[in-house]
């Protein structure tokens, strides 16, 4: 199961009604942000998230409003009682920037480590796999792909069948084999009923839109995508900041043939962004308006 929550929505500064956009994904108490704009901590802590189940913060870029939170986050990760390690990961240049970030947050409880990525690179930590990809913006940028692969079923009657102790099922179920006291060998394969598909997340903000992103996130449960305007007279101004349209975003989830779209990321100046969610589902129906503190569990029961 991957828990998926939005608590900020908002573009380039918080404003009375949104925060600025950032995503959590958490899956049996492990969890990975993406960004973290001024006051970001409290956005988190509005929708009661844990903030020490946070093992990775993976940056897009580092224009202020997807990075300036960086020294409050911390700050607030030791006050509420982390300890264990924090993965920071993101664009050339990171070691720089956060370097000097932490000039205002030092004498952390936890120890950090940086990860300098670029496009097509990768991070993996157990069952979890991050891959980056490379967006169109007016410095260095990265859209993040997160999958995370399930273990097959566990057939308890399999099991009980084979008078298999239950105090092993956990082992088997984690794909290694047993010895049992009768000298038999129990392998995996023998309780398990076949292979789950895996979860997956796709995440970019902060870029023109163009074809090959359908690539990047093609076929994922759920692609979280920006929204910087929804009026198409605002489409030379949009793509002169190098930012998307919504119906750019629906276009991109039609082509990658994804599962659901969340919108994300809006223009403070776009204050109803339900105003264009029609338009947008005539071209890819299963598309929904982000909002500060949307949440699904994936997969969704069906």
């Amino acid at each position: 199961m991957l828990d998926v929550v939005l608590p900020g929505t908002g573009g380039m500064l918080p404003s009375d009604t949104r925060w600025l956009s950032c995503c959590w994904l958490e899956s049996q108490g492990r969890a990975i942000l993406i960004d973290c704009g001024e006051g970001t901590q409290i956005a988190l802590k509005k929708l009661n998230l844990r903030l020490g189940n946070v093992e990775t913060l993976l940056i897009t870029h580092f224009h202020a409003d997807h990075i300036s939170g960086l020294p409050g986050l911390l700050l607030s990760l030791g006050n509420y009682g982390k300890t264990s390690p924090l993965l920071i990961a993101g664009p050339k240049g990171l070691e720089r920037v956060v370097g000097a970030l932490l000039t205002i947050a030092p004498n952390l409880p936890f120890p950090i480590e940086l990860k300098e990525i670029d496009g097509f690179d990768f991070l993996e930590s157990g069952n979890l796999r991050i891959d980056a990809f490379r967006l169109r913006h007016g410095m260095n940028c990265l859209g993040y792909l997160v999958t995370l692969f399930r273990k097959p079923v566990f057939n308890p009657q399999k099991a009980a069948a084979l008078c298999i102790p239950v105090q092993v099922y956990k082992i088997l179920h984690g794909g290694e084999s047993v010895t049992l006291d009768d000298g038999r060998t129990i392998t995996p394969d023998m309780v398990l009923d076949g292979i789950r598909p895996p979860i997956r997340v796709g995440y970019y903000t902060d870029t023109r839109a163009f074809d090959q992103i359908a690539e990047f996130v093609r076929g994922v449960d759920l692609l979280i995508a920006e929204g910087m305007h929804g009026d198409e007279e605002m489409r030379e101004k949009t793509h002169d900041k190098k930012h998307s349209l919504i119906r750019e975003s629906a276009k991109i989830a039609a082509l990658a043939e994804v599962n659901r779209l969340w919108l994300t990321h809006y223009s403070p100046a776009l204050i109803n962004p339900r105003e264009y969610l029609a338009a947008a589902r005539e071209i890819f129906p299963n598309t929904y308006m982000g909002f500060d503190g949307i949440r699904t569990s994936l997969p969704e029961e069906k």
